[in-house]
């Protein structure tokens, strides 16, 4: 944004400006292009991370690097490259792999910040969430929300990779983030295919009344794939049995919801699953806030920015705030996908753009 207003160069003025210095002060008329532009400029870059460079990676951290008490975690977080270096896949999201080996055990701690799993191959790990153990498999979305106390072991002879991701940027430049360390160990090795959380919440429609209490996040461990699955299946065949059920035509979606409110699975994250046809393509459109996507199957491409990606099973992009994008289909292509929309939203700062739709 041009200022032609600005005042003639003198002595006075710049000594002003130098007390302004001094004084740890700013002027506004210098910087009004910067801190308020016409549209968002976002500094965080589009950007893909093959599956193919992260997980040899992630596979010699595990030879190289053990996991336990100190660094905790085996979580090699995706830097944004037009973040300065910081392990921020955006400016409020931190999106990370992490790598379990055989028979090893994360200890247990918790923190402020809110966390989820996504498992895009593998199983064999067991995350114990507030003494639940929740099973880790292909395509399971498994939450940790803020302050509870978490820890992972691995009961087979095979490692496990997944993704990470945490409201960890948002956290820090806000300054609201708390840490404490647990047990050494897991609270409980115990394996079961489903957890307490899951017995308790997961019937289609109903609802225990033990907990008619509304909660923040949701008190679900894990949404298992074959309901995933299932849904997006079910959509599709709707769309062949002439009851579109979807936006946008051969594009199958759902988001996880937090069962007690119908809202978002956790107040700063949310997270959808979607699903297209082999040659389908979603309109080109623009958002505030910022999206990040993981393919689970399929290959396709993702346009960022009016550059074309191609894209496949694992493979990680990030999307801006205000980048415009699209994805392309090639196979029947699935995508996990979170965002910061609750933030976003929340502070009334959400718009879309679609094909000069304003939303």
């Amino acid at each position: 944004m041009e200022n032609a207003m600005q005042p003639e160069d003198t002595p006075e003025l710049r000594k002003l400006y130098a007390d302004f210095k001094a004084q740890h002060l700013n002027p506004l008329w210098t910087q009004l292009g910067d801190l308020m532009p016409r549209h968002p400029r976002p500094l965080a870059k589009a950007h893909v991370w093959k599956w193919a460079d992260l997980h040899p990676l992630a596979q010699t951290s595990g030879e190289l690097v053990p996991v336990g008490r100190g660094g905790e975690r085996r979580a090699i977080g995706l830097a944004n490259p037009g973040l300065g270096g910081e392990a921020y896949i955006t400016p409020t999201l931190w999106c990370a792999i992490q790598y379990l080996g055989p028979k090893e055990t994360a200890p247990e701690h918790r923190h402020s910040q809110n966390a989820f799993r996504f498992v895009v191959e593998g199983e064999g790990v067991w995350t114990v969430v507030n003494g639940d153990p929740v099973r880790m498999s292909r395509g399971d979305f498994l939450l940790t929300p803020g302050w509870n106390f978490h820890g992972h072991h691995n009961e087979t002879d095979k490692p496990m990779a997944w993704i990470d991701g945490l409201d960890i940027p948002f956290s820090f430049q806000n300054d609201v983030g708390f840490f404490e360390f647990g047990s050494d160990r897991v609270t409980d090795y115990a394996t079961p295919n489903y957890s307490r959380g899951e017995r308790l919440w997961c019937h289609p429609g109903l609802r225990p009344l033990s907990g008619l209490q509304n909660t923040v996040s949701s008190p679900i461990g894990a949404y298992r794939w074959e309901c995933t699955d299932a849904a997006l299946t079910q959509q599709l065949l709707l769309e062949d049995e002439g009851h579109p059920a979807t936006v946008e035509q051969g594009h199958a979606a759902v988001r996880y919801i937090n069962p007690t409110t119908g809202g978002d699975v956790m107040p700063t994250i949310r997270a959808e699953f979607h699903r297209l046809r082999a040659g389908c393509e979603t309109p080109m459109r623009r958002d505030v806030g910022s999206t990040v996507f993981q393919v689970f199957e399929g290959r396709g491409a993702v346009v960022m920015g009016g550059v074309t990606h191609k894209v496949e099973k694992g493979d990680i992009f990030v999307i801006p705030s205000w980048i415009p994008w699209s994805l392309q289909a090639e196979t029947q292509f699935d995508l996990f996908r979170f965002s910061d929309a609750p933030i976003i939203e929340r502070l009334n700062f959400n718009r879309t753009l679609i094909e000069d739709r304003e939303q």
